[in-house]
């Protein structure tokens, strides 16, 4: 028999009973499926994270109280108090770090705000004027408070369009006094609809300066985070250098494993966000893939089916010449082809289906979800379901191949 006639055998033996040889892809539709959505979905997360990082700018250097994390009892640290007005004010110091352009403390401050009996639960956080520069989003109505301000601990607040939307409707919000922690702010300046930026929302914050923050909301005298800029981003890494140079001179810090502080780039954050997902991803396509392994144990079982139903026909078939290994390579290429059919579809429905959820979250969530098409899961599916194809259905192949042809003929 030649190749080709044995492959027209074999997709005639498909085609026989279609309603089978669905069924029977079946598993391995669903498996592949299910991983390239996943896979899709996963770098699709991916990259929005790390677009919204690097929203940012790749300038920004974060700097955090504490060591950095690197388990759960290292958590406790990042609520130290070791960056203070004495740390900020080195930072800025160009003799100390020449490489920076600019820096802004950072004071978290938990809670909601009040206008008149209506209540938000916003991101509030004491800063200074250069938040604006950093996240690239000015006051469309009104103005950002001033270094002055900051200075004098002035009670001011520049609030996003959704607590603005929440709080006052379509009434004008400027000039109006918003309740923070029972403590009065005037609004003015309302920020424009922006959207995810850096992991938070833009539109649900109410920023205020980062003195009266600490004086007034919660009663520290030491920052949550310190956020620089370097000049260009070049010297970025020389930039990181001096900064953790300053800090240690300034705590007496000999040992950087020691340091009771930590720093990030986006770079590094982008690195560390691709190595989770990608973790994720593999964890959730893997087992996602335990249905390809289903799905081949039915391959196994129809075909062993098959051969039954079929063992007449390879008695006839040897008797008019076939050898074992045609039988075999018929009762392979049969299974082979119901895999790689069924993976065929399933990288056509996994696709279709991250596209439709990549649609989907882009509505529900508000923000600009991307469609990846993951071409090497694709690929790698592909080949798995030809795999499995060739393993499970090689025991029904060599099953129906050494068949005694008397005995298979006398099969009823």
């Amino acid at each position: 028999m030649t190749s080709l006639h044995l492959l027209r055998t074999a997709l005639s033996g498909i085609a026989v009973n279609k309603l089978r040889s669905t069924l029977t892809m079946l598993g391995i539709i669903i498996g592949v499926a299910a991983v390239i959505l996943v896979i899709a979905i996963g770098e699709g997360a991916k990259n929005l994270i790390i677009n919204q990082i690097q929203g940012v700018g790749s300038r920004t250097i974060a700097i955090q109280p504490g060591r950095e994390p690197r388990g759960p009892s290292d958590l406790v640290s990042i609520f130290g108090d070791s960056l203070k007005d004495r740390e900020y004010a080195a930072l800025t110091d160009s003799a100390n770090v020449p490489g920076l352009l600019d820096a802004t403390p950072v004071v978290f401050v938990p809670g909601g705000v009040a206008y008149q009996g209506e209540t938000f639960r916003a991101n509030i956080f004491g800063a200074t004027e250069l938040l604006t520069t950093l996240f690239d989003v000015y006051p469309e109505e009104g103005m950002y408070f001033s270094d002055e301000d900051t200075r004098q601990k002035a009670t001011l607040a520049v609030i996003g369009s959704r607590v603005k939307q929440e709080l006052f409707g379509s009434s004008d919000a400027l000039g109006e006094k918003i309740k923070i922690k029972e403590k009065n702010f005037t609004v003015v300046g309302v920020l424009p609809p922006k959207g995810q930026v850096a992991l938070f929302n833009i539109d649900d914050v109410v920023v205020v300066p980062y003195t009266t923050a600490q004086k007034y909301l919660v009663g520290i005298s030491y920052f949550n985070e310190i956020i620089t800029r370097a000049k260009t981003e070049d010297i970025v890494p020389r930039t990181v250098a001096d900064i953790a140079q300053t800090l240690r001179e300034l705590h007496g810090i000999t040992d950087p494993s020691k340091d009771d502080f930590h720093l990030h780039t986006q770079a590094d954050a982008a690195e560390r966000v691709s190595v989770i997902t990608g973790i994720l991803t593999a964890l959730l396509a893997s087992i996602a893939a335990i249905s390809l392994l289903v799905g081949g144990i039915g391959i196994m079982n129809i075909m062993l089916v098959s051969v039954t139903e079929r063992t007449r026909e390879i008695g006839l078939r040897k008797a008019i010449g076939a050898t074992n290994r045609n039988i075999l390579a018929q009762f392979l290429l049969e299974a082979v082809g119901l895999t790689i059919l069924g993976g065929s579809i399933g990288i056509a429905v996994g696709a279709f289906a991250a596209f439709l959820a990549s649609l989907v979250l882009t509505r529900i969530l508000g923000i600009s979800w991307e469609y990846v098409f993951p071409f090497e899961a694709a690929i790698l599916g592909f080949g798995v379901a030809a795999a499995i194809g060739l393993v499970f259905g090689l025991y029904p192949a060599r099953r129906a191949a050494y068949l005694n042809p008397i005995e298979a003929l006398r099969y009823e």
